[in-house]
C-alpha cells in the first residue's frame, strides 16, 4: 500500500475512532450536552469527564507528535504561526459556544448524529454550513 493510501486509510479508521467515542461518550446527543451547559436546571455533569479525558488524551498526543521531527503522512507539521488576539479570535469561538449552546451540537456531534437521524441534525447542519460558507466570503473580503 502506498504513501498516500496508507494516510487515506489511516484517517478514515481515527475518524470512526472518533464517532464512535462522540456516540458512546453521549455527545451527539443534544439533549445530554444542553443538559450539562444548564447549570441551574437539569445540570448533568458527565460530560465534563469526557471533556477531561479528551484533554488527557490531546496532550500526551501531542507531546508524541510534536517528539518527532516530522509527521508520518506529512513533511511537515502545520502549526498556527500568529499569536496576536484579534476580534476574529474573539467572535468566533463566542459564536461557536453560542450555537453549541442553543442548539446542543457542535461540528463533529453534529455528524455523527446524522448518522444516527437524530432530531435537529437536519436543521443544524446545513445552517452550520452555511454559517462556514459566509464566514469565508466575509474573510475573503469584497471582489
Amino acid at each position: 500500500m502506498n504513501r498516500k493510501a496508507l494516510s487515506i486509510v489511516l484517517n478514515l479508521g481515527l475518524g470512526l475512532l472518533f464517532g464512535v467515542g462522540l456516540v458512546v461518550s453521549g455527545m451527539s446527543n443534544p439533549a445530554k450536552v444542553l443538559n450539562f451547559l444548564d447549570l441551574f436546571g437539569t445540570f448533568d455533569p458527565s460530560l465534563a469527564f469526557v471533556m477531561g479525558g479528551a484533554v488527557v488524551v490531546a496532550f500526551f498526543g501531542f507531546r508524541l507528535a510534536t517528539a518527532r521531527p516530522a509527521p508520518l503522512f506529512a513533511d511537515r507539521f502545520q502549526l498556527p504561526t500568529r499569536t496576536d488576539i484579534d476580534a476574529r479570535l474573539l467572535i468566533g469561538p463566542a459564536l461557536f459556544g453560542i450555537g453549541w449552546g442553543l442548539g446542543g451540537f457542535c461540528p463533529g456531534p453534529a455528524f455523527t448524529a446524522l448518522g444516527l437521524a437524530a432530531p435537529g441534525t437536519l436543521a443544524f447542519i446545513p445552517a452550520m454550513l452555511a454559517g462556514m460558507w459566509a464566514a469565508r466570503r466575509l474573510a475573503a473580503g469584497p471582489h
